[in-house]
C-alpha cells in the first residue's frame, strides 16, 4: 500500500463518487486531507473522513483562490467535473460555458490557490482528471465535453513542463470509460463496462508516491471490456 503519511493533500469535488473513493484510499495511506466541495456532499465527506480543513467553495468563483491560498498542501487532486452530451449542431454558448467553467475554470482557480506554497517549498504535485474522449481527441455527441477535458490535460501537462525544474509536477488521470457510479448505472451502464472507482483511487495514490526521478505524468485506466 502507498505510504502518504507525510503528505497533506487537497481533494476537490469532495463527496462525489470518485472523490470519495480517492479520499478513502488516501486516508488508508495515512495522508492528511483538505476537503473542498459544496453543500451536503461536502458535509457527508467531512463526516466520513477526518480532515485538517473543510472548505465550502465554488471553484468557479475567482474569490475561491484567496481562500485556498490560506491552506498549505503538498498535492492537489482535482476531481471537479461535469458531463453533458449534445449534437454538435445543437450545442449552445451556455453549454460551452457550463462545461469549460466546471471542468477547466475550477481547475485553474484550484491551481492558482495551491501553487504559491508549492513553489515556495519547491515541491508539489497537481493532478487533473481528464477523460477517455480527450485522450482519443474525439468525443462524438460530446464535442464540448471532450474539448473541455482536453483543455484540462493540456493545462496540466504544460504546467508540468514549465514548473518541473522548480519542484512542481503535474499528472493527468484519464478514465478510459465510464466510472462505476449510481448515476452511470441508472444511465444503463453495466458494471462490467465501467471502471472501479477504487481502482482509479489506487492509481491516484500510486502517482502521488512516485519520486521525481520516476514520476508519472499520464495515467490511462481502462474497464475490463
Amino acid at each position: 500500500m502507498a505510504n502518504l503519511s507525510s503528505s497533506t493533500i487537497m481533494l476537490t469535488g469532495a463527496g462525489g463518487a470518485l472523490a470519495t473513493a480517492v479520499a478513502q484510499e488516501l486516508e488508508d495511506a495515512g495522508a492528511q486531507l483538505v476537503l473542498v466541495g459544496r453543500g451536503e456532499p461536502l458535509e457527508r465527506a467531512a463526516d466520513r473522513f477526518p480532515a485538517t480543513e473543510v472548505l465550502d467553495l465554488d471553484l468557479r468563483d475567482p474569490a475561491s483562490v484567496d481562500a485556498l491560498r490560506k491552506v498549505k498542501v503538498d498535492a492537489l487532486v482535482h476531481t471537479v467535473g461535469a458531463y453533458t452530451a449534445q449534437d454538435v449542431q445543437k450545442a449552445t454558448t451556455d453549454d460551452l460555458r457550463e462545461l469549460f467553467d466546471t471542468n477547466m475554470l475550477t481547475l485553474f482557480h484550484a491551481v492558482q490557490g495551491v501553487l504559491p506554497h508549492m513553489l515556495r517549498q519547491k515541491d508539489g504535485l497537481i493532478m487533473g482528471v481528464s477523460a477517455g474522449q480527450a485522450a482519443r481527441l474525439s468525443g462524438p455527441k460530446a464535442a464540448l465535453y471532450t474539448a473541455s477535458k482536453a483543455a484540462v490535460a493540456a493545462y496540466v501537462l504544460s504546467l508540468h513542463d514549465e514548473l518541473k525544474a522548480r519542484g512542481v509536477r503535474g499528472c493527468v488521470l484519464y478514465p478510459m470509460g465510464a466510472v462505476d457510479t449510481p448515476e452511470n448505472r441508472e444511465a444503463g451502464f453495466e458494471w462490467e463496462e465501467t471502471i472501479d472507482p477504487r481502482g482509479l483511487a489506487k492509481s491516484v495514490a500510486h502517482a502521488l508516491t512516485r519520486p521525481d526521478r520516476a514520476h508519472v505524468t499520464e495515467l490511462k485506466i481502462y474497464p475490463d471490456v
